[in-house]
């Protein structure tokens, strides 16, 4: 898979993240990706719009069983907590396991990740006598863009550009929960970020499953370095704009030409890296190889000093052996990667990778927590680094932000969430800044 923010990369922490977003009667609870937040602002919308009341929407991650095993652990809680709650689950967990879901007596409805973003398929949970709803989402042909204008609870809109993936990672069961790569039309994405900055949003993230793939199965074949200039330029008012997660050797001229040269692109780059060892990288089926992703590293870093970057990283992949992984431990230090998201390997059943030989269990998780010294080594590293300095912070929380790096801000006092401030950066610890508000 390649740049997406479906797998075992960027926003997720082992397992996927949980964030519930309330509204009215409905709670509807997203595990994993940053896509999935957005699509969670979708559900709420259409599930409303349909009538649906007193429910709990659970979108599911499927990334690895840990993941798939927090939803199952959240429903049961969920079902204890609200017996009389409609319970429903969705997502990429439902999409390719629906059955698992069905079967379960804690849960109402089951619908794909398709109709999770249609009002009909709430009205199916309201009307129908079927438990489940899943259709073949290979057949999809495109991403229809839903205009979301509000995310509570956060400081920062999402706006989903592509869907899909046309990939086939050995070890990725995402291709099947989310189909194939369609993108969005960049007048439509224009549309809804215009929307987001008009409802007072100063920072918007690019979102998707690939996005490295955008614009492929469009008229024109447009880029993704391409839709961002063209975005970039017909929102002026738009302060910040930040990539989610890309691939190496997808990018193109044109955003390395936005790097370089457009100072709302935020300086913070998360790689879809996987692995430092080419012989890994190759069994993965990644098209990168360990030296383009430390030429793709210092190229940017050529183009503007100040850039950070991220990777998601697996630990103990099929076959890696002690050299094989030192390979990967090394390319922390030597791309200077300092936000880390780690995984020891999960097969995932029907993947290639499932079939190969295993790394032992106990190796894997000891091989994931070096991984993660390493990568807590290099942030404490470069938070240090900033002390000293000034940081344009987008608040979060009252007392809490993030710098155009995405490092993590204590305020020295209470500002209004949603506002980008100034910051002189007068302290750090081991996972953030402290700055003092201008």
């Amino acid at each position: 898979m390649s740049g997406k923010d479906c797998n075992h990369k960027h926003e997720h922490e082992e397992g996927g993240q949980q964030q519930t977003v309330r509204s009215g009667s409905i709670d509807v609870v997203n595990f994993g990706c940053r896509l999935n937040s957005y699509e969670g602002e979708v559900i709420r919308q259409q599930a409303t719009a349909a009538g649906l009341e007193n429910a709990i929407i659970f979108n599911s991650c499927a990334v690895t069983s840990e993941a798939e095993r927090q939803v199952r652990q959240a429903i049961r809680r969920a079902r204890k907590e609200n017996p009389n709650a409609k319970i429903i689950v969705t997502g990429c967990s439902a999409q390719v396991h629906p059955d698992m879901y069905a079967q379960m007596d804690e849960v109402d409805k089951v619908i794909g990740n398709q109709e999770k973003l249609e009002k009909s398929g709430y009205q199916f949970v309201l009307e129908n006598t079927e438990k489940a709803l899943v259709n073949d989402i290979m057949s999809l042909k495109e991403t229809a863009a839903h205009m979301v204008t509000s995310f509570e609870g956060r400081a920062r809109a999402f706006v989903q550009v592509q869907n899909g993936c046309d990939h086939r990672c050995t070890f990725c069961i995402i291709p099947y929960g989310r189909g194939n790569s369609r993108s969005v039309p960049m007048g439509d994405i224009v549309a809804q970020v215009r929307k987001l900055v008009e409802s007072g949003y100063s920072e918007v993230v690019v979102t998707g499953v690939d996005i490295s793939d955008y614009g492929k199965d469009l008229p024109g074949k447009p880029t993704l370095g391409q839709m961002m200039k063209r975005l970039l330029a017909l929102v002026p008012d738009l302060k910040r704009l930040r990539l989610s997660s890309i691939d190496a050797v997808e990018v193109d001229d044109d955003l390395y030409r936005l790097i370089a040269e457009e100072p709302r692109l935020m300086p913070h780059l998360h790689v879809s890296l996987q692995a430092g060892d080419d012989m890994i990288l190759k069994r993965i089926k990644r098209r990168h190889l360990r030296k383009d992703a430390i030429d793709f590293c210092n190229r940017v870093r050529d183009l503007r000093p100040d850039v950070v970057f991220g990777a998601d990283i697996i630990a103990g992949f099929p076959t890696e052996t002690e050299e094989m992984f030192k390979n990967t431990l090394d390319i922390v230090d030597e791309a200077g990667i300092i936000y880390l998201h780690v995984f020891p390997f999960s097969p995932r059943p029907g993947t290639p990778a499932a079939k190969m030989p295993q790394v032992a269990g106990n190796l894997r998780k000891e091989r994931a927590s070096r991984l993660r010294e390493a990568g807590e080594r290099q942030l404490q590293k470069y938070l240090g680094s900033q002390v000293g300095k000034t940081a344009s912070v987008v608040v979060e929380k009252e007392r809490l932000g993030r710098t155009e790096h995405f490092a993590l801000m204590e305020l020295s006092h209470p500002c209004e969430p949603g506002r980008v401030i100034t910051a002189a950066v007068n302290a750090a610890d081991a996972s953030k800044l402290y700055g003092m508000v201008a």
